[in-house]
């Protein structure tokens, strides 16, 4: 291994050294966009995210617990970056990641299927989804 191998190997391993410029700019960009979910408790207001809920961040108001939870984002995303992974899309972005399983009878099923033609939608998954989202709101 050249001297130039083992100092790159060396430097990846180091927890403290910076974040090449782009990866941050990029996971900035990433973190301004995440939804922050906030709690106050003994006198204090913390943060976690929505898109990534096990960063977490706080503060002494609700500004400064934003502040430190979005950083927190920041480092969390350009983590993944690096490591050649994808953080998790804004929640904003709609991309759905999540599935559910329902059991239905035959019937029911039929049922469903059939009212979802004759609402004009292409599958009976966006006839639940969008019959579900109507009814909530």
């Amino acid at each position: 291994m050249s001297v130039k191998s083992r100092s790159s190997a060396k430097a990846s391993k180091n927890p403290r050294r910076p974040f090449a410029p782009a990866v941050l700019a990029e996971a900035r960009i990433l973190a301004d966009q995440y939804q922050v979910v906030m709690l106050f408790e003994d006198n204090c207001w913390y943060g976690r995210g929505l898109e990534l809920p096990l960063v977490f961040g706080d503060g002494a108001t609700p500004e400064a617990c934003i502040k430190d939870t979005r950083q927190a984002f920041v480092l969390a995303a350009a983590t993944l970056l690096e490591a050649g992974e994808r953080p998790p899309a804004p929640a904003t972005a709609g991309h759905r990641t999540e599935q559910v399983n329902v059991r239905l009878t035959a019937e029911e099923k039929l049922l469903l299927e059939a009212s979802a033609r004759r609402k004009g939608f292409s599958g009976l998954s966006d006839f639940i989804r969008a019959a579900a989202v109507e009814a909530t709101r």
